[in-house]
């Protein structure tokens, strides 16, 4: 009996640890998903299905990897904001047009739609030094279009894109505008207990076992309290993918110490993937009085509306 208990025992452990090995080896794959399951990896359309005037932009990060990205204009030589656009996981560039056509007839703004590295037609494969510099590749290029006001650039990232855009804010304080964040996660380590409960004991709190085996940990409530710029945290509070206490951690951490103007703003009814559906007229124009107090000069009139009237 006791050599079947020990053999039991050992197997189970010896199951247990191989779980601990294979999620470690192909973590990578299960954090970054550059293909829907089902669909094929490039581009199902362009903005020119939708009529939009764009140009397909090549950038080769600082490691060498080539990017693909695409620039849509408001109109011809329009020097009024950009948004810096950085998407959430699954999928690519164009899978987020729809939200981009609106995007740039609701805001009257310049979007630029990075394309990752292993994402769409860019080359590489994902990590999160990858991305780091990928971002980082972007806003350079935005820095150096001609006729383009540097100093009116917003990032705009959702999901995984929020902790994207996030750690580009925090190493440029002095070229982001403001940082849009929605429905965004305190961090890869804390997800991996939501996504597999089995591993919160082992994942996401301070000292547990295997947050030195994460290889893209994207601690964006780490990376929150050191931006400088001016924040909006949209949040939807039925998101099924993160659990919405993380973006209230994320709004209380950036409020330390911060001299910089943060806003939050729920939408009862957001899912992960469709707040900017739910929200309605309140998203779009939440979104539109951040821009013109932060990025000078707005097209968008808030006609005496703020976010506040929103918050009653």
């Amino acid at each position: 009996m006791g050599n079947w208990l020990n053999g039991m025992v050992y197997g189970v452990g010896g199951l247990a640890c191989a779980s601990v090995a294979l999620l470690v080896a192909f973590q990578e794959k299960l954090v970054y998903v550059p293909v829907i399951p089902g669909m094929k990896r490039g581009y199902p359309i362009t903005p020119a299905r939708l009529y939009l005037r764009y140009e397909d932009i090549w950038l080769t990060a600082a490691d060498g990897v080539r990017l693909h990205s695409w620039y849509i204009e408001a109109s011809p030589d329009y020097r009024g904001p950009t948004i810096l656009f950085f998407q959430e996981n699954a999928g690519n560039i164009a899978h987020r047009l729809q939200f981009v056509e609106l995007m740039v007839k609701r805001l009257k703004c310049n979007v630029f739609m990075l394309s990752y590295r292993g994402y769409g037609d860019s080359e590489g494969f994902p990590s999160q030094k990858g991305l780091t510099l990928d971002a980082q590749a972007a806003l350079d290029y935005l820095w150096s279009r001609p006729g383009l006001d540097p100093t009116r650039i917003v990032v705009f990232g959702r999901s995984l894109g929020g902790a994207v855009g996030s750690a580009l804010a925090k190493n440029n304080p002095d070229k982001v505008a403001g940082l849009i964040l929605e429905n965004t996660f305190t961090s890869v380590l804390d997800m991996a207990g939501v996504m597999l409960p089995g591993l919160r004991f082992v994942v996401g709190g301070k000292g547990r076992l295997l947050n030195w085996f994460v290889k893209s940990p994207w601690k964006t409530i780490e990376l929150i309290k050191q931006i400088k710029t001016p924040i909006l945290f949209l949040a939807g509070q039925l998101d099924e993918m993160v659990p919405p206490a993380h973006m209230h951690q994320l709004f209380d951490a950036a409020q330390e110490d911060s001299v910089a103007q943060h806003t939050f703003v729920e939408f009862p009814d957001g899912m992960h993937m469709d707040t900017w559906m739910q929200g309605g007229e309140r998203y779009w124009r939440s979104i539109e009085v951040f821009m013109q107090n932060h990025a000078a000069g707005s097209a968008a009139s808030s006609q005496g509306y703020s976010v506040a009237d929103d918050q009653r």
